[in-house]
């Protein structure tokens, strides 16, 4: 009979989680990571959930004759904010997972 009560009070965890993890996603959703490269001549920044919300070029590093170093200032830019907003929502999930892995679950 113990089992039943049990299974609820763990039913009860789950829902708090999720309640939790649904508040902490629209938390992430407003905040922002910021990253340069260049020197500061590329600028990216990132939101919780992933998404680059802005890129700033300064006109200086724009060379016509040399596209290719301005594509890689912005790849590095861009993975390294993203990296930064994935860090952020892991270490925000670490808080109301205790740092259980739960494969999936973001």
């Amino acid at each position: 009979m113990g089992f039943g009560g049990n299974m609820q009070k763990m039913m009860k965890q789950v829902q708090k989680m999720q309640a939790d993890m649904a508040k902490m996603q629209a938390e992430l959703a407003e905040k922002q990571v910021e990253t340069t490269a260049g020197g500061g001549a590329i600028k990216v920044v990132a939101n919780g959930k992933q998404e680059i919300v802005e890129i700033k070029i300064k006109p200086e590093v724009i060379d016509p004759e040399d596209p290719e170093m301005l594509e890689d200032l912005i790849t590095a830019a861009v993975n390294e904010a993203l990296r930064k907003s994935q860090e952020m929502v892991s270490q925000a999930m670490g808080k109301i997972t205790g740092g259980l892995n739960i494969p999936g679950l973001f």
